[in-house]
């Protein structure tokens, strides 16, 4: 196998995108198009990436940091003017180039690796990718000769009344030798409307000096969809999506609903879990076997172990453990780490907490900037108070202790074990251990106070 590169093309704008973020770091299942197409173009074991970036350069190289070197193209002349810019780095070296754009969110690693393979088994200068469409309006079209190579690529508005009815077009993704590729970048030129620099142009030459061109067919041709504008980039969400849920299904998770589950590129789901409808899965989130999720539940960048059950809640950066409940409608904000065996019942939030092993909140608390040990009970209405207006103060809550209903803990305080707080309280100072904390002033009867009042 000769060595292989792969050149990727994301210079342009995307004006049509007609938006203020740069068209290729429009995310596709949470993760931006590019970084699929780099994701997918690792799995092929190239030996360099080059990325070719313009507008948004910087944004960029944040996103895809160091796993590709970097050329920049500073005018937008075409695609033929942007792989030049990858001269300085490859136009010397023997192989195989994969040119393709970051536009490109669902081509996968195995297409990619059947075009390499074509490529190499028929010794080819040029192959291109293609695909059958069922109405190739606006493509340029893919004319084969009777052993099956291409004979050229006619576009749209040249082509014949015979050539128009060709399906088989052309997706803009193409494997170059690469000493040809650069030496006949060289000779393209942009005598055309648009004053251009196009890729396609190295085909003509290639053929004109003898060279072998094959074209290599991928079954899929929505894989090939390059993303120019927002509907363009609803498409791409959906085919993906189906494509992760049902990766998942053949996992050994239980999705209800396919068609109502949204499911990041970067989730991991552990088997014989229960995905209910309206549940979306956002960034970073492993959630483990034996898993109920949803309805209408939102996890985003956390960890989520076997057994626990999560019904339309939030979970943001957090971890959760094993067998714990949550919700109906409780929220768990960042930094929260909640131990095994935990309940979070309905309109609890917890924020920057710790909760340990078996402790129980219910219904209707705040927990926040607090360090709860196991086997802790939070009566309903109970509050960690965390903030005076300027700064965040901690509570700490050891083993055992119960805090009783509309009980406020006013933070910096301590509870200790097996303490109680007795319902209503507002506990300022710590609690010992193994005590009743009682703060509420004494109950005052007037007897008649309303006879008295309204005589």
């Amino acid at each position: 196998m000769s060595n292989r590169y792969a050149v990727i093309l994301a210079a342009g704008q995307g004006t049509r995108m007609k938006s203020k973020l740069y068209k290729v770091l429009h995310p596709v299942c949470g993760k931006p198009m590019v970084q699929h197409v780099v994701d997918q173009v690792s799995a092929l074991g190239v030996q360099e990436q080059i990325a070719v970036v313009g507008f948004g350069a910087e944004v960029v190289k944040e996103q895809l940091g160091t796993k590709v070197t970097y050329v920049v193209q500073e005018q937008q002349l075409g695609t033929g003017h942007a792989v030049m810019q990858a001269a300085s780095l490859l136009e010397d070296k023997e192989g195989v180039t994969l040119v393709l754009c970051g536009d490109t969110p669902l081509l996968t690693s195995e297409t990619l690796h059947q075009l390499l393979e074509c490529h190499e088994h028929e010794n080819a200068k040029v192959t291109v990718l293609t695909a059958e469409a069922e109405d190739p309006t606006g493509y340029g079209r893919i004319i084969r000769n009777g052993e099956g190579l291409v004979e050229r690529i006619v576009e749209q508005k040249d082509a014949t009344e015979a050539e128009l009815s060709v399906q088989e077009i052309n997706t803009g993704t193409y494997c170059f030798d690469n000493v040809l590729l650069f030496e006949a970048l060289k000779q393209v030129g942009n005598d055309n409307a648009q004053g251009e620099y196009y890729l396609p142009d190295v085909i003509e030459i290639a053929k004109k000096k003898g060279e072998t061109v094959a074209a290599y067919q991928t079954a899929s041709f929505e894989e090939t969809l390059g993303v120019n504008d927002r509907v363009a980039l609803s498409q791409a969400e959906t085919v993906m999506r189906k494509r992760i849920n049902e990766y998942w299904m053949r996992q050994g998770v239980t999705i209800i609903d396919p068609e109502n589950t949204y499911i990041s590129a970067s989730a991991k789901i552990g088997q014989d879990t229960i995905i209910y409808p309206g549940t979306h899965l956002l960034g970073e989130v492993n959630v483990g076997d034996d898993c109920i999720i949803g309805p209408n539940t939102e996890l985003k960048d956390s960890s989520i172990a076997e057994g626990t059950v999560i019904r339309q809640s939030v979970v943001h950066d957090s971890e959760v453990g094993k067998v714990v409940s949550i919700g109906p409608f409780a929220h768990i904000r960042p930094q929260s780490s909640i131990g095994d065996d935990v309940r979070i019942g309905n309109f609890v939030e917890i924020k920057k907490s710790t909760l340990g092993q078996g402790s129980k909140a219910s219904h209707l608390s705040y927990i926040g900037d607090a360090t709860v040990g196991s086997n802790v009970n939070f009566s309903c209405g109970a509050v960690t108070v965390n903030y005076d207006g300027k700064n965040k103060f901690k509570t700490v809550i050891e083993d055992g202790a119960f805090i009783g209903c509309n009980a406020n803990l006013i933070a910096p305080v301590k509870v200790g074990k097996q303490a109680l707080v007795a319902a209503g309280s507002t506990i300022t100072d710590d609690v010992p251990e193994a005590s009743l904390s009682i703060a509420r002033s004494r109950q005052t009867n007037k007897e008649d106070y309303f006879n008295e009042n309204n005589r």
